[in-house]
């Protein structure tokens, strides 16, 4: 099979301190790194006690600044380029998200993975082209490669949260209407929350939805409390 890239990662939980009953992975935006969603994992498990949260870095230092990693260059915005970049790590998250999803017992219903930026352009690319669906899917302050290829491409059809700063400096905030309607045009269920003020970034009303769709995908009975 030739040498596969392992992804490095933090994690977190179950705050419970019994074996996972639910997986969400964090995946991060260009020049960051698994560290920098892993935060989002102490307020989450907060209602999700039974879950365990994993953050990976992504396979390549990031080209464009000193520091950081990338899953893919964004040094050329076309779609295509975004297109070939995204399917050239496809493999390396889909095994990864296998590898935790075995090393817990877990199957894909149990599954659920937030992005950030690039790592929504990831998660909307790879996570709904895999064998199984994940319970759900929540995308930050990205937008959605090559929407008019989804039909033809799509294998699962998770809830997909989409929240998206109207003052976004770095991915203009009309972006998450294209995703959007991409999404539904290939069937699937998608809520989309305009965040007022916000620049490129979460803010704790994202988290709070973000939570409140993980409930309504796991069933699991938590309680997502208002900011």
């Amino acid at each position: 099979m030739g040498s596969e890239t392992v992804l490095q990662c933090r994690r977190h939980g179950p705050a419970s301190g019994g074996p996972a009953k639910q997986l969400v992975v964090l995946l991060h935006g260009l020049g960051a790194d698994g560290a920098d969603l892993i935060a989002l994992a102490p307020m989450l498990a907060e209602s999700f006690p039974d879950a365990v949260f994993v953050a990976p870095d992504a396979p390549h230092p990031c080209d464009m600044a000193p520091f950081g990693r990338q899953w893919f260059s964004l040094q050329q915005m076309t779609m295509d380029h975004l297109l070939e970049g995204a399917r050239a790590s496809e493999p390396t998250l889909n095994a990864f998200i296998d590898r935790e999803l075995g090393a817990h017992g877990l199957a894909d219903a149990a599954l659920a993975v937030v992005g950030f930026s690039q790592g929504t352009m990831m998660a909307l690319h790879c996570c709904l082209r895999r064998p199984a669906s994940p319970a759900a899917l929540v995308g930050f302050s990205g937008f959605l490669i090559a929407p008019e290829r989804l039909a033809a491409d799509i294998t699962v059809r998770p809830p997909v949260l989409l929240v998206h700063g109207t003052e976004d400096e770095v991915i203009p905030f009309e972006a998450m209407a294209v995703a959007r309607d991409g999404l539904r045009a290939a069937g699937l269920e998608v809520e989309a929350v305009a965040r007022p003020g916000l620049g490129h970034g979460i803010d704790p009303e994202g988290i709070t939805l973000c939570g409140r769709h993980l409930e309504r995908a796991f069933g699991a009975g938590v309680n997502v409390e208002d900011s």
